[in-house]
């Protein structure tokens, strides 16, 4: 058996204190901390936060040597249980590694617990210390009865799938699908209105149980458990096998309203709502079903794999709609959402530079790590797989199909009757089946795998989106999006240049990522689409910018370079044909 003792060594200092005991080590044992936690594809070198690594066995005290950046080995004997002490610094506040002050901690046990070359599927057993008074404890790591604070893992893959969350929080509980979930939140404003968040959170669960299951069926996990912490400005999750982990501005969660009167949902509200769905929509699609590539884990190295298109992607297409279908949110902020997605995959060169199935391979070392030139050269295989998603949908539903019968279909043939590992053919075998099934009419499938996947056509959303009754509409941008231009505007730093897109007018003009923008045209600035006021609509202009400390003259003219397309903005045709009505409310559920 593999035992750790987490204790809260030092809140002021965050540290945490780890005492790990082999019963039965290896001559020589070695042992590793991840580079990396699920779900989250970077290579983030937890080992950087360890320290005062010791060894003992018995009374003698050991040798421990560095083998390289995350992996030790002990000189041990296989005689005698082998006790390791180390400190683990604790200050993220995100949502994929650990921390601890005086009032609150959290971790994953990626970040904390050792694993032991060799012994990994042994059963592992984790027992916290000597918590501060009136601190509560939240995880679905299963606990062993009747011991305090002491919980058991079948092995080590499985320890590391259980967040913990540990302090002073609001808890309050629900049923859906005839099973237990919790919602522990962490750091709200007073007045926050747990019930509210409650009730619209069983709303979604249900809603996605009733999808991949059907009515009165149960989810394939015995409790589930949300992990959201409050903080001034954030917005993040983590999914796992029966919890998740979320981060939300406080100014997004629900207040109780002035003489109890319910306030309409917010726009963060509503971007909270919509994390909570896609973290609960992985309980499935990357949880159980899995990219084969990811069926065995190597916790020391990039695991790369080309269908986070999929896993993501797809997830992403279903967050938002399956809110608009439980009622959470109406059809013209769904629209609104879906528009604003369309946007951002058209406001991005590299969509023309990189397929879909490269980004999701490159996510190791491109997605996680953006830089100026990013939008350029690359493309979100969470946008634009969300994109291909709803392609996929619309042309099934003219066939009279669905993108839900894929899912489900999926879920049939590789999670019910395999062990979850999903390829790209068996995601092309179930949409051929469907899309064929009783011969259904309509257009004829695309060849979309190699067309859509692996290469770099537009997707043709307007054409499918039109047989919807759905319209879109071009929206003015501004002048730095006329430009091609990416900034940050505040009043302390003025208006630094973040990115400039390939092809652009301000490309063409010269400007440069981390050039300050001074003035247009001799007039100070403090917003670039103030300029707006007095230029002429593709007037060419004079800006003054500051570029290391010199200060520069540049013509500018906004026709010189690449058309960008237009934004866009969509809407429900008033008076659809019949057919077309009949189809919009099967894809929408309004």
């Amino acid at each position: 058996m593999i035992d750790y003792r987490i204790e809260l060594a030092d809140l002021h200092g965050h540290h945490f204190q780890v005492t790990l005991t082999v019963a039965q080590p290896a001559a020589g044992q070695q042992v590793s901390l991840p580079v990396w936690i699920n779900g989250s594809y970077m290579v983030r070198d937890f080992a950087r936060h360890l320290s005062r690594l010791e060894a003992r066995q018995g009374r003698r005290r050991l040798a421990v040597l560095a083998l390289d950046k995350s992996r030790w080995q002990v000189a041990c004997t296989a005689r005698g249980a082998l006790t390791l002490r180390y400190r683990v610094y604790a200050f993220d506040g995100s949502v994929r590694a650990a921390f601890l002050d005086a009032t609150r901690g959290f971790f994953n046990a990626s970040s904390l617990c050792l694993r032991v070359h060799g012994q990994a599927s042994q059963p592992h057993h984790l027992r916290l210390g000597r918590l501060p008074a009136r601190w509560q404890v939240a995880t679905t790591l299963p606990a062993l009865p009747g011991v305090p604070h002491h919980y058991q893992a079948a092995d080590y893959t499985e320890l590391l799938d259980h967040p913990f969350e540990l302090g002073r929080f609001w808890r309050g509980h629900f049923q859906a699908g005839g099973v237990p979930h919790e919602l522990v939140v962490s750091g709200a404003l007073p007045g926050f209105d747990g019930e509210r968040l409650l009730a619209d959170a069983r709303r979604i669960c249900q809603a996605q149980i009733d999808f991949w299951h059907g009515p009165g069926q149960a989810p394939p996990f015995e409790r589930y458990v949300f992990l959201l912490h409050a903080v001034g400005d954030g917005y993040g999750g983590l999914e796992h096998r029966s919890s998740s982990a979320l981060v939300a501005a406080r100014r997004d969660l629900p207040q109780h309203a002035p003489h109890g009167r319910a306030e309409p949902a917010s726009e963060g509200y509503g971007m909270l709502l919509g994390l909570i769905s896609h973290e609960y929509f992985h309980s499935w699609n990357v949880k159980r079903l899995l990219p084969a590539d990811l069926r065995h884990i190597d916790h020391q190295a990039e695991n790369p794999t080309r269908l986070l298109w999929f896993f993501e992607g797809f997830t992403s297409y279903y967050d938002d709609l399956l809110l608009l279908r439980c009622g959470l949110i109406d059809a013209t902020r769904y629209l609104r959402l879906l528009a604003k997605t369309v946007n951002a995959v058209a406001a991005s060169p590299g969509r023309q530079v990189q397929s879909l199935a490269e980004a999701s391979f490159d996510a190791w070392t491109k997605y996680y790590r953006p830089d100026e030139q990013s939008p350029n050269s690359t493309v979100s295989y969470y946008q634009k797989g969300a994109l291909l998603a709803l392609a996929l949908d619309l042309h099934l539903r003219q066939r009279g199909r669905s993108l839900d019968a894929v899912m489900q279909g999926l879920w049939q043939r590789c999670a019910v009757a395999g062990d979850g590992a999903v390829t790209e053919d068996d995601i092309a075998a179930v949409v051929a089946e469907v899309a064929n099934a009783r011969k259904a009419a309509g257009p004829p499938m695309p060849p979309w795998l190699t067309d859509w996947v692996h290469g770099t056509e537009e997707l043709p959303l307007a054409d499918l989106l039109a047989a919807f009754g759905v319209e879109p509409r071009p929206e003015r941008a501004g002048l730095a999006a006329n430009l091609g231009l990416r900034l940050a505007e505040s009043a302390l730093t003025g208006v630094i240049v973040k990115t400039v897109l390939t092809g652009s007018a301000a490309q063409r003009a010269g400007i440069s990522a981390g050039d300050e923008l001074l003035a247009v045209d001799g007039w100070r600035i403090r917003r670039l689409d103030e300029a707006q006021g007095w230029l002429q609509r593709d007037a060419p202009f004079q800006l003054l910018l500051v570029r290391d400390q010199r200060v520069m003259g540049l013509r500018v003219d906004p026709q010189a370079g690449a058309l960008l397309p237009d934004a866009q903005s969509l809407h429900l045709l008033a008076r659809p044909p019949a057919a077309v009505a009949r189809r919009r409310r099967a894809w929408l559920g309004v």
